[in-house]
């Protein structure tokens, strides 16, 4: 892995398309549970939902209130010994400076100051998608198949219940310092992008400077 930057200007198109991520765990590493926490803390968001002054997420609630994004999604890919973590979001381009800052911030919110509430209602959430994807015969095959591909082995749902309750605030903060503060990011981005701001102060809105 290593930070880089990837733009493609297309002025043809109605909205920029961008992912900003960094190296995230494998499969196997003990840090892909809390790290999956801090994926449901950012969460998902589409203007054509309701509720987006009431959402949980600040920057869901940040994209509602002064109209940044079309809509974002974070997401935690993981390999086998690597992975990526990160957010892509959909905006026209006079937003993407602002969307660009609120995402940051809320990242760099989660490395220094995140509360034991939101935690918990995040591994609420969590657990909640997880149990929810397996309603069928089909999605518990396929999560079979990928899990003994990933760990040789099925975890039961009550040992993968018991990881995800024993995330406290300070393992999602240790985690996030450890893999998202002052990383290099790599950034991919396509259609009218002369509103993404430069690599250089992305790179710079990895990291707070406090006294």
């Amino acid at each position: 892995y290593t930070g880089a930057d990837m733009r493609v200007r297309d002025d043809a198109m109605p909205l920029a398309h961008v992912a900003i991520a960094v190296e995230g765990a494998g499969w196997e590493s003990a840090d892909n549970i809390p790290l999956m926490v801090a994926n449901t803390l950012i969460g998902a968001w589409d203007r054509s939902q309701g509720g987006g002054l009431s959402n949980s997420s600040k920057l869901a609630l940040a994209c509602a209130q002064d109209n940044l994004a079309h809509s974002f999604q974070s997401f935690n890919t993981c390999y086998k010994d690597t992975g990526l973590w990160g957010i892509y979001f959909v905006a026209n381009t006079l937003s993407l400076d602002d969307l660009v800052y609120n995402i940051q911030s809320e990242w760099m919110r989660l490395c220094t100051s995140l509360s034991q509430s939101e935690v918990d209602r995040a591994k609420n959430v969590l657990k909640s998608n997880m149990f929810l994807q397996l309603d069928g015969t089909t999605a518990i095959c396929e999560d079979i198949g990928r899990q003994m591909l990933c760990y040789g082995r099925r975890i039961p749902l009550h040992e993968l219940e018991s990881r995800i309750n024993s995330i406290t605030a300070k393992n999602v903060q240790d985690v996030m310092m450890e893999y998202v503060y002052d990383k290099c990011p790599a950034v991919a981005a396509v259609g009218p992008v002369e509103g993404l701001p430069d690599y250089n102060r992305i790179r710079g809105g990895m990291y707070w400077l406090r006294v």
